[in-house]
């Protein structure tokens, strides 16, 4: 599957960093030479501000460029980390979710939801999916419903409206979605369309479990984190093609912001945690240092 979404980015972002920093001689420790790599570093982060992920792997791998380290290496040492990381967040995760159970999950969560039910199906547990098509990039139906359908698991697609109807006929036994950023008052940042899946949830009594490798500790709520507006022009297209009236204008808001009252689980590479005790991810790994 091609890498798509911000979730894969810090895996691909590690090795174009480090392919950059080592095409140059070491003695690019010059101030020129580290110079190309921060501008590389900052356009990168610019692409997807709202998701943290970027920003965390940029930063690390500019401190070992500036120390003068091997960056290629330390760019292959932190992709492995995250891959590890995603998998244990998976063998987490999977432990929320029954035999038998039928999961609903929105947008395209990468690694974060395919780690997680690889995790499911080797524990022996069969389980079905629903995804909703997620507008207007389709990620859903595009991304999502296939990598789910060659994993084995029964799919089914549905509109980005229909998730509450489901719910409310008790078609859906927990809610799944990755986070492009969880804040530590527990604020989840996700694809636009999650906060009415986890309002829906809740109304239902259906466990809503957000997945993220770390929740980020530069955001204490919801008002650290730039949430991006797109170009309105893309709801009025679909696959390349205007589908709306050419009297009407679009607006984009490409991400919402789901409050912790609404999430019923955080699962991290770490295990799982309550939206309200997000700080104990981080005291455990001082605990351990």
């Amino acid at each position: 599957m091609p890498g798509q979404g911000a979730r894969h980015v810090p895996v691909m972002c590690s090795g174009r960093i480090g392919t950059r920093r080592s095409s140059r001689p070491v003695a690019a420790r010059a101030a020129g030479d580290l110079d190309v790599v921060t501008g590389a570093a900052r356009r990168l982060v610019a692409t997807r501000p709202t998701n943290n992920g970027i920003r965390d792997v940029v930063g690390e791998l500019l401190a070992v460029a500036e120390a003068g380290g091997d960056v290629q290496r330390a760019a292959a040492d932190l992709a492995e980390r995250y891959r590890a990381g995603y998998r244990a967040l998976g063998e987490h995760a999977a432990s929320l979710i029954p035999d038998g159970a039928t999961v609903l999950t929105h947008c395209w969560a990468d690694a974060y939801l395919t780690e997680t039910v690889a995790a499911v199906l080797r524990s022996g547990k069969r389980i079905q999916a629903i995804c909703t098509e997620t507008r207007p990039y389709l990620q859903g139906a595009r991304l999502t419903a296939e990598s789910l359908a060659e994993m084995g698991v029964p799919t089914r697609l549905i509109t980005d409206g229909m998730a509450a109807h489901l719910m409310s006929r008790g078609e859906v036994t927990t809610v799944v979605t990755g986070a492009d950023r969880v804040t530590m008052d527990g604020a989840v940042v996700n694809k636009i369309g999650t906060l009415q899946i986890a309002v829906a949830a809740h109304a239902f009594g259906v466990p809503f479990v957000a997945l993220v490798q770390a929740p980020d500790r530069q955001a204490a709520t919801a008002d650290d984190v730039e949430l991006e507006d797109r170009d309105g022009d893309e709801v009025l297209h679909c696959l390349g093609r205007r589908t709306a009236s050419a009297r009407v204008t679009g607006v984009y808001p490409a991400f919402d912001v789901t409050p912790p009252r609404f999430v019923s689980a955080v699962v991290t590479d770490r295990g799982r945690f309550s939206p309200y005790d997000l700080a104990s991810y981080h005291a455990a790994a001082q605990g351990g240092a």
